[in-house]
């Protein structure tokens, strides 16, 4: 996807999370995060939203933890949370498109990387929040899941801390039912392989849409969502292996 679209997607998807958030309430229990209440989530997003923003806007070209999250409540943590979402827009949309700053998959540019990285971060935990509140989480267009599944799978699961591994060579095929795209994920002890390919059988397929998709292969829907057809282990063992933690 164009920067510009990710940059819009990002406005979007930090409006709809701090629109949830006021729905659900600050003390709302998080099904999809076990442990965390909505006030967790505006925390953790918010933090890495301010993050991001430096990176940018300050140019650094080593990583640099974040800093200490915020200790607000109720109003105050939501309007915290829109200031910093409001930050990093303006950050990504004035920055130069060949800004030089740390990042940590492979990107175009930084700003292609930072403007994709928060445009997931957000949607992912604006699904989050909505989780808070019932029912199904709000529409995920098919582009923008296309292109957070291929993020995730040959970005996060790319590298070498990726945990989900093999003794036996197996793969994995995932494929949307609303797009011409298909991937293969090659699992063995090493880290994942993803090709945008179907050249061959695959031992397992997890088919849907692109929406249902993403968010199950990011752990936000249940695999029952999406049909599971060959190796049932193979995608078990993506469910307790793919997990995506903050550290």
């Amino acid at each position: 996807m164009e920067t510009a679209e990710l940059i819009k997607s990002l406005v979007r998807e930090g409006r709809l999370l701090a629109a949830a958030a006021v729905e659900a309430g600050p003390g709302a229990t998080v099904p999809t995060c076990p442990g965390w209440q909505v006030r967790d989530v505006l925390r953790h997003t918010g933090m890495v939203h301010r993050w991001a923003t430096a990176f940018i806007t300050e140019g650094h070209l080593r990583f640099r933890p974040a800093d200490e999250g915020s200790e607000l409540d109720g109003d105050e943590l939501v309007q915290w949370f829109r200031d910093g979402h409001g930050l990093l827009v303006a950050a990504l949309s004035e920055a130069p498109a060949d800004v030089e700053c740390w990042t940590f998959l492979p990107a175009p540019s930084p700003l292609a990387f930072w403007a994709r990285r928060q445009a997931h971060e957000t949607t992912i935990h604006r699904t989050d929040v909505e989780s808070a509140l019932g029912g199904i989480p709000g529409p995920i267009a098919v582009e923008f899941a296309v292109d957070g599944i291929e993020e995730l799978l040959t970005g996060f699961h790319g590298r070498s801390r990726s945990r989900v591994r093999s003794e036996a060579p197996r793969s994995l095929r995932i494929r949307p039912v609303d797009t011409d795209d298909v991937w293969t994920v090659w699992v063995s002890t090493d880290a994942p392989r993803t090709e945008p390919s179907e050249e061959g059988p695959a031992d397992c397929e997890l088919s849907g849409t692109a929406e249902q998709l993403y968010l199950t292969l990011w752990n936000r829907l249940p695999q029952t969502t999406v049909s599971v057809t060959g190796d049932a282990e193979l995608a078990e063992l993506w469910r307790e292996q793919s997990a995506v933690t903050w550290s």
